[in-house]
């Protein structure tokens, strides 16, 4: 009975040593600092989870038009569709409007997601590390300034084709036509599309930078060994 107690604890020793240097060894390396390639590799891999996480809420049905993104309305907007109520034709403009800018801008969306993944492969060991120390919202601030022309040019065509199949820009132009034709009223753009197009892009990046931040401040969204080590480096440098 000695004997197998003695083999058993032992036994026991042996693997309780071996658990403590294996976790003795997760972490020396959670606390070694990550390499110029794990930063890269790691911020990249985040800021792809962001990405697609925003675009595919956003581009997603009520994505805009139910969300703390919608789009309303431009201001002069306001005085026409307050001016057109009792007009036939119009007497539900402002929430017809609504909707269909916003279905107009999750249409377009779905264009977001190779423009910025490009930007996010063309991203040096360099930006990478200044992003990683920057601040909360430093992945956001590069997209923007590498992406923005581009995601302008392809926004556009598909917020003029959803927003002319919808129907969005013929209301919006009779409402606009209709409102111009009142005596001593001032002039409203009939245009829609480029003010669409800059609504629904200043939606996106708000939308990224809530998921930058999600990652940046909460560690359970970071579901990889490389993330937490790459971001503990973060956490380290603004303790």
């Amino acid at each position: 009975m000695l004997r197998r107690v003695s083999v058993f604890a032992i036994l026991f020793s042996a693997w309780w040593l071996e658990s403590c240097d294996v976790l003795q060894r997760a972490a020396n390396e959670a606390m070694r600092e990550p390499t110029s390639a794990e930063v890269s590799q790691g911020l990249k891999e985040a800021l792809n989870r962001g990405v697609s996480n925003g675009v595919n809420t956003l581009s997603a049905r009520d994505g805009y038009f139910k969300s703390p993104y919608k789009i309303l309305l431009p201001a002069e907007a306001r005085n026409l569709t307050d001016r057109l109520r009792n007009v036939p034709g119009f007497s539900n403009l402002e929430n017809e409007l609504l909707e269909r800018i916003n279905r107009g801008a999750e249409e377009a969306a779905k264009e977001a997601g190779p423009i910025f993944l490009a930007a996010i492969r063309a991203m040096t060991f360099q930006d990478a590390f200044n992003i990683l120390m920057g601040p909360d919202n430093a992945a956001t601030d590069y997209l923007r300034r590498t992406t923005y022309q581009q995601l302008y040019d392809k926004f556009n065509p598909v917020i003029v084709r959803a927003l002319d199949n919808i129907g969005a820009n013929k209301l919006w132009y009779d409402a606009t036509t209709a409102y111009n034709k009142i005596p001593l009223v001032t002039k409203i753009n009939t245009d829609l599309d480029d003010y669409v197009t800059h609504e629904a892009l200043k939606g996106l990046f708000a939308k990224i930078e809530e998921e930058e931040k999600n990652i940046r401040r909460n560690p359970l969204a970071r579901t990889t060994a490389l993330l937490q080590k790459v971001f503990a480096r973060q956490d380290r440098n603004r303790q």
